[in-house]
């Protein structure tokens, strides 16, 4: 939730920070907790932006055996502030168990385990449970520390098939990448590059040390976050390298496995297309594309001999969605394309990162959608996201400008600590270059200014609706953007003199909003309660990742703060129908759990008056219009790019049939949704389309 990078152990942190996919996976994994297996005290730094130190972790092991851990991390204005207390049993999993603390948006943490004999209970945020377990078992919990990984470790080093039990549900398994050889002080010492697998959708990486009883020596999360052993960080970039090559290679592996070439000319026949410049739905035709492009929608020619057929069987095809809010990590690519997303707009990334997966994905060896970049750009202080660009005054914003406008960016998007007193001269200076000016509203200014200072969009429906409940001395960077929004909303008078003419002047101005409405659905959710952007499809899901998805992001103390929570998010769901039918320029992000979300998403702008076809506008035509790539993408239409989706129902009738993918295509290669989803965990939601050879 407006994040770039995940910051904590949260299920969606995408969100992105965006985090699932890769985020979601790794914050599960987060959920772990912590040890130490010696009777001392290990201390980890969390660094970040080149080795800036965002917070830190102390494990201690007392002289009986108890151990404790202190975990805090704070990035971008937020952060968890853990404590946790355990025991072990002879097989290296959990005999007691205990966290508390607080979530990265400030939500309580409590959680406990104990294991007597066969007898084991547990209480969390998501769930409270027995179980009688014969064996080895150990306990997931839903919120902890990184440390956590160090007991994964360790109980896996005791275990002869690899294999380890999980509880309430799963099993974990272990792969060694490779190793390397780490020194400090004339020492050196040998750690391994682990892969662990069985929680989440994809694998998680941590560093670990050798021998009996192995423990996480560092976890490295590429191009963000390095979290490493204190006196060991001179290794944190060499281990980033030769992480970031193996992690390459399981990719390359599972591109091939998953992409199907469709060289050479392939008939679509018997489909319905959707116009998406004019959103509507056409009959039954058929669409031929050769070598990755569209070259003709319409009955085919007879003598036509193509290399294989489609058979479409009345099923609806159209352009490929665009995910207008991305912070996408190279393990994204499996959700999205599977949701049918062949273009992501990339709000925020470390550069070196996103210009290597650009590379990836032009020399075809990442799955994943097509990347427009997005060039972020920072101001300097104690709540910087460390991401992009961080400047601290107008020569470094101009230097960042022309960097980006170098490499190819379509726009920039400015965050919440930037420099208020640079904004008109950054704007002005990006648009003479020809970019687009997004973002954030920087602290102590309103929407309405970003407007008058000549932004072209603004993210997030929290920093339009701040317009309204924020003064010159309101500081943003911290929690009160999102507890501001979910707390005053509520007696927000929507026909009100300021919100009518502040939708009014966007409309005018034709500034765009992305509102990223299903990730702010954590602004009402409740501890135990599924998020709502799963709900009806949780049993599609993988169990381990059904109960994390059970946990509240923010603190909602009582049923009545709950109630105005509640009544608070269904009028910025209105807002955004509001602003469409007055002519607001609408776009569709996630800033989430890619593919899922902005199924979601669309779900709740036909919740908030659009048509579904109209929806489905937002995410094809609409989007492809402002990322400027209309030209090549964005509608069914002879000459562009086939990127096309092929849907096993009617979507502009039931905007839920946006998930009954049956087959993508991405240029020259097709994927079938059910077997990506297979390979990430997922229960497929359409059977494969039928593609057979020509005869």
């Amino acid at each position: 939730m407006n994040s770039p990078r995940p910051t904590s152990p949260s299920p969606r942190v995408s969100r992105s920070q965006s985090v699932a996919g890769r985020a979601l996976a790794l914050c599960l994994l987060l959920g772990v907790s912590a040890t130490a297996l010696a009777a001392e005290t290990i201390r980890y730094l969390a660094l970040v932006d080149g080795g800036k130190q965002a917070g830190q972790q102390v494990v201690t092991r007392g002289d009986d055996g108890a151990v404790s851990v202190e975990y805090m991390f704070k990035d971008n204005g937020r952060g968890p502030e853990l404590k946790e207390t355990y025991t072990l049993a002879e097989d290296g999993t959990y005999r007691t168990y205990q966290v508390s603390g607080t979530s990265t948006f400030g939500a309580k943490v409590e959680e406990s385990f104990k294991r007597e004999g066969d007898k084991a209970s547990w209480k969390s945020q998501s769930d409270a449970g027995q179980a009688t377990v014969s064996g080895i078992g150990l306990y997931s919990p839903v919120g902890g520390t990184p440390e956590g990984m160090s007991v994964l470790l360790s109980a896996l080093a005791k275990r002869a098939d690899g294999k380890l039990p999980l509880l309430p549900n799963g099993t974990l398994s272990s792969q060694t990448l490779a190793q390397a050889q780490v020194s400090r002080d004339g020492k050196t010492q040998t750690v391994e590059l682990i892969a662990l697998t069985g929680q989440g959708f994809t694998p998680n990486f941590v560093w670990a040390t050798t021998g009996a009883q192995p423990r996480m020596f560092a976890h490295i999360y590429p191009g963000y976050l390095q979290l490493i052993e204190e006196g060991w960080q001179a290794n944190a970039d060499a281990l980033e390298t030769q992480q970031n090559a193996a992690e390459g290679k399981l990719l390359v592996d599972l591109r091939k496995k998953l992409g199907h070439s469709f060289a050479g000319t392939t008939l679509l026949r018997d489909v319905r297309v959707f116009d998406s410049e004019h959103a509507t739905l056409g009959d039954a035709t058929d669409v031929v594309i050769a070598d990755g492009k569209i070259v003709s929608v319409g009955k085919a020619d007879k003598n036509l001999k193509p290399a294989r057929v489609v058979d479409g069987g009345g099923k609806v095809l159209m352009p490929g969605l665009f995910d207008m809010h991305g912070h996408v990590s190279r393990w994204d690519g499996g959700l999205n394309i599977a949701a049918g997303v062949t273009t992501v707009r990339d709000m925020g990334n470390d550069n070196a990162t996103l210009l290597q997966m650009i590379a990836e994905i032009d020399n075809g060896t990442l799955m994943s959608p097509g990347m427009v970049p997005a060039g972020f750009i920072e101001g300097e202080s104690n709540y910087s996201a460390r991401i992009g660009f961080v400047i601290k005054n107008l020569e470094e914003a101009k230097k960042a400008v022309d960097w980006y406008a170098g490499h190819g960016y379509p726009q920039i998007k400015i965050y919440n600590s930037f420099p208020r007193a640079v904004l008109r001269d950054t704007v002005a200076y990006a648009h003479s270059k020809g970019l687009r000016v997004s973002g954030h509203v920087p602290a102590f200014l309103r929407a309405q200014d970003v407007v008058d200072q000549g932004f072209d969009e603004i993210q997030h429906i929290n920093q339009l609706m701040l317009n309204f409940f924020v003064d010159d001395k309101t500081d943003t960077r911290t929690l009160q953007r999102f507890y501001l929004v979910a707390d005053k909303t509520a007696d927000l008078d929507l026909d009100s003199k300021p919100v009518q003419d502040f939708i009014a002047i966007l409309a005018k101005k034709q500034i765009a909003i992305d509102p990223t409405l299903a990730t702010f659905d954590s602004l009402r959710q409740r501890d135990g309660e599924l998020s709502s952007i799963f709900t009806g499809i949780d049993d599609h899901l993988p169990p381990d990742v059904q109960r994390r998805l059970r946990s509240a992001e923010m603190n909602i103390p009582d049923d009545a703060t709950a109630a105005r929570y509640i009544k608070s998010y269904d009028k910025l769901v209105e807002f955004v129908g509001r602003a469409y039918k007055a002519g607001v320029p609408l776009l569709a992000g996630t800033d989430g759990v890619p593919g899922f979300t902005l199924q979601h998403e669309l779900a709740l702008y036909v919740r908030a008056g659009l048509t579904p076809s109209q929806a489905l506008q937002v995410a094809t035509w609409n989007a492809a219009k402002v990322a400027r790539v209309l030209d090549n993408r964005g509608s069914v239409t002879p000459g562009k790019r086939s990127d096309l989706i092929l849907i096993d129902g009617d979507p502009t009738k039931d905007i839920g049939d946006i998930r009954k993918v049956s087959l993508v295509l991405s240029g020259d290669t097709a994927y079938y949704p059910s077997e990506v989803h297979a390979a990430l965990g997922v229960k497929a939601f359409a059977a494969p389309a039928k593609v057979t050879a020509a005869k």
